[in-house]
């Protein structure tokens, strides 16, 4: 990636010839740099070097969003609908119909029609779509899997018109394309019954764990895709409707064969001059880095592109492409683009896509995301500006200086150019400047989760601002829902829900707006997910707590409703989406009796257990940003006879122990209690009751000091016995004739130093010391003489 002045932490420098540098005083590291003895330093210590200045200079991530509140799978307070079919798989294209109310599904062998106006969701019709023998065949023959990968996983099924659907799949790696006739939800046959099918290469990739995108505008219909078996050589094709097909000019680099398609838009519709924009990430080329980079980056061509008549024929001659930057500062950057949503505006030039990225450097295996907005303004900003051009002898980009031909590369003119224009427009493809984030800074960043998918919605508060809504999936089949407060610079993350189990990514999200619910495509059915949950918040405080746009309190009604599904919003409907307090929103209509806090919800348990027996308390959770505090009973010793924690209070039930526990969260400066016991002892078989409330811990003290005592004296005595030991050790060695004394008889010393034996003979208690290269072992009574 173009690691800018803004992607890489401060002090590293970046050489935009190609190479990239950390700033030492005196000498700057450029691949092939010589140490200052003379001694070229290995690739792998300047690897290692930069990425220590970087780790060094690399703090940690802003405090981690928490979602409020936590439904695991199953969870009745969070209801969701299941669609699935016996033997058929990989629900993996959503499409739906002009009416929406009826869901088209593409999944693997198989395309489906879905009515989702009824409860439960009910199969309409069902068209088989398999690969033929012989595709499968071929298939195999090419090492690929008859088990997971030889089948026809749908990419594209796109309405064309009021009777048709296009569809697309990878037929065991050979892309095929065919029509359903929507009134029979058939396929045309020929004579001899086979489907009418035709080449889909440039359409559908090969390999189903490619990805891809497409879109329909005007009958015509835009792919990003790989065009090859081996998945090598990305392409973005155009093809159907009355126009000449085009494709990505394959022989300049205008896209690198590892490039991933993650989203294609056009956000200004059908007008004539209007522009499809892709996204993708590929490795960089423009910059040289320690290790093969990834760079995400935004494509457009023009609609009414026609392509070139010697030059560049059948080619695009509007395609651009431009580097997107998604950061915080003095972090490593967010380069690896997963999704990206478009959220229209009243002005299309207004248009803001909203991408998903994660960062290939995952840190001590932590994985972190990032959403970061473009608005369409700034990308066209970048598009109108200057470009990048390639040294032909060193094959470094650089800034193109020179005079840019007219008309420009990229503008939609839909004339025809000169061979001398469309030269220059096939070299100068790439923008030199950079887009970034509108707020100039990801909008949400969130710690060990990767997002995988987004999907955008805006809603209209009781005071009539509208929000933002982000629908995110991540690689662990979880869905959050967060919102966009302060003009978009600050989120909160309102729920976290567990869809998939066992877990697997969340890999295809629809919003359907109008019915006010989220489709989702897994490998083994359909989910559809309410957007509004507001009956699980059963007072005003919770309600305004939640600080979810769909939901508001209605002071009429006591209850939390969905402020999509109603009209007639009043004075009494309250929310709070910027704060969320209660102390501030609750009481601005009416009493605090009208609004029923939520202690009042709170059910009393009680507790009548054995004497000494241990009692658990739980203290629920209903948000994981309140913090929890015990208020319990005054006793004479708290920490001998009970344990405090956060989530649970544990007792030794006894008579000083008996009374009221509660448990109270603190939320947005306001507090609540979300738990209430009774706890009272009683007389059970075997259980021994104390007669008094007061206890005499003489007794056990006495004992307790008597045992210290003696343990100690045994201690002691235990060190003089060892003592008393060494000392008879050495008594035996100086006075005691022993065998290694015997075997001196024959030295021919005459006269001992010691005086006391003479030269005929070692008597019984003597020992010649006339050389010192023996050893004694005092405690096994032995000398060893050499």
């Amino acid at each position: 990636m173009g690691l800018s002045a803004s992607a890489l932490p401060a002090g590293t420098m970046l050489d935009t010839s190609g190479s990239s540098a950390e700033e030492v005083p005196g000498e700057r590291w450029h691949r092939g740099t010589v140490s200052r003895e003379g001694q070229a330093m290995p690739t792998w210590k300047r690897c290692w070097g930069l990425l220590l200045a970087l780790l060094a200079l690399l703090p940690c991530l802003p405090s981690d969003l928490v979602p409020r509140i936590t439904f695991r799978h199953g969870d009745p307070g969070r209801s969701l609908l299941r669609f699935r079919l016996e033997n058929v798989h990989n629900y993996d294209q959503l499409v739906l119909s002009p009416d929406e109310t009826t869901l088209y599904v593409g999944a693997r062998d198989n395309i489906l029609s879905l009515g989702i106006r009824t409860r439960p969701i009910r199969l309409l019709h069902q068209a088989p779509w398999p690969a033929n023998d012989s595709s499968i065949t071929s298939c195999v023959n090419k090492a690929k899997s008859n088990k997971t990968e030889c089948f026809n996983f749908i990419r594209i099924l796109a309405p064309v018109n009021g009777s048709h659907l296009y569809t697309c799949g990878t037929y065991a790696f050979n892309p095929t394309c065919t029509y359903i006739e929507l009134d029979h939800f058939s396929m045309p046959k020929n004579p001899n019954g086979t489907i009418i099918t035709m080449d889909g290469r440039g359409q559908s990739p090969f390999d189903p764990q490619h990805n891809y995108t497409s879109i329909t505008i005007d009958g015509e219909l835009y792919t990003g895709t790989m065009n090859n078996f081996r998945g090598n050589e990305p392409v973005i094709f155009r093809n159907l409707g009355t126009k000449v097909s085009l494709r990505t000019e394959g022989s300049h680099g205008w896209l690198n064969a590892d490039a991933v398609f993650v989203g294609s838009f056009n956000p200004q519709g059908s007008s004539p001059d209007s522009k499809v924009y892709f996204f993708f990430d590929e490795t960089t080329r423009e910059y040289d880095f320690f290790e093969k980079m990834t760079v995400a980056r935004v494509a457009r061509v023009c609609k009414n592109d026609v392509g070139g008549e010697k030059v560049l024929q059948k080619r695009w001659t509007t395609f651009l492409k431009a580097q997107l930057t998604c950061s915080l500062q003095n972090h490593f950057p967010f380069n690896i683009l997963h999704h990206v949503a478009l959220q229209n505006q009243p002005d299309p030039n207004n248009s803001i896509f909203f991408g998903v990225f994660r960062t290939q450097w995952q840190l001590g295996g932590r994985r972190s995301s990032a959403v970061c907005l473009y608005k369409l303004n700034d990308i066209e900003k970048v598009f109108n500006g200057a470009f990048k051009e390639q040294n032909k002898e060193s094959s470094k980009w650089n800034r193109y200086m020179g005079v840019v031909s007219d008309p420009r590369p990229g503008s939609c003119s839909g004339g025809k150019f000169s061979d001398t224009d469309l030269n220059f427009m096939k070299e100068h493809f790439l923008m030199d400047e950079v887009v970034s984030p509108g707020a100039g800074r990801p909008v949400l960043v969130k710690q060990n989760v990767q997002y995988t998918r987004i999907a955008l919605d805006s809603v209209q508060s009781v005071s009539g601002l509208n929000y933002t809504v982000m629908f995110l999936g991540t690689d662990k089949g979880f869905l959050h829902k967060a919102v966009l407060m302060g003009n978009g610079s600050e989120s909160h993350i309102i729920e976290e829900i567990e869809l998939l189990t066992p877990e697997e990514p969340v890999e295809n999200i629809l919003l359907a707006a109008n019915e006010g619910v989220l489709y989702i495509g897994y490998s083994a059915g359909v989910l559809r997910v309410p957007l509004a949950n507001c009956t699980v918040y059963q007072s005003c405080f919770d309600c305004i707590l939640a600080r979810d746009p769909y939901c508001a309190w209605d002071g009429a009604s006591q209850r939390c409703r969905s402020v999509r599904s109603e009209q007639d919003k009043g004075k009494s409907w309250l929310q709070d989406i910027e704060r969320g307090n209660p102390n501030t929103t609750c009481f601005s209509i009416g009493t605090p009796r009208v609004m029923r806090p939520p202690s009042a919800s709170v059910k009393e348990e009680n507790y009548s257990s054995c004497y000494n027996t241990i009692l658990e308390l739980r203290c629920p959770h209903r948000s994981a940003l309140a913090t929890y505090s015990w208020k319990t009973p005054d006793l004479a010793a708290p920490e001998m006879q009970m344990v405090t924690a956060e989530d649970a209070q544990v007792i030794i039930v006894r008579e000083d122990t008996e009374g009221l526990y509660e448990c109270w969260a603190t939320e947005s400066s306001y507090r609540y209690q979300v738990a209430h016991y009774w706890v009272r002892p009683v007389s059970c078989p075997g259980s021994v009751a104390p007669n008094t409330a007061e206890r005499d811990y003489y007794k056990q003290f006495v004992v307790v000091t008597v045992l210290l005592v003696l343990t100690l004296l045994g201690c002691l005595g235990l060190g003089l016995y060892s003592v008393r030991d060494k000392l008879r050790a050495r008594s035996k060695i100086q006075g005691c004739s022993t065998p290694e004394t015997i075997k001196l008889s024959d030295s021919k010393e005459k006269k001992p130093l010691n005086g006391l034996c003479d030269g005929d003979g070692a008597k019984p208690c003597c020992v010649p010391l006339g050389r010192s290269t023996g050893k004694m072992d005092l405690e096994n009574n032995s000398v060893a003489i050499s």
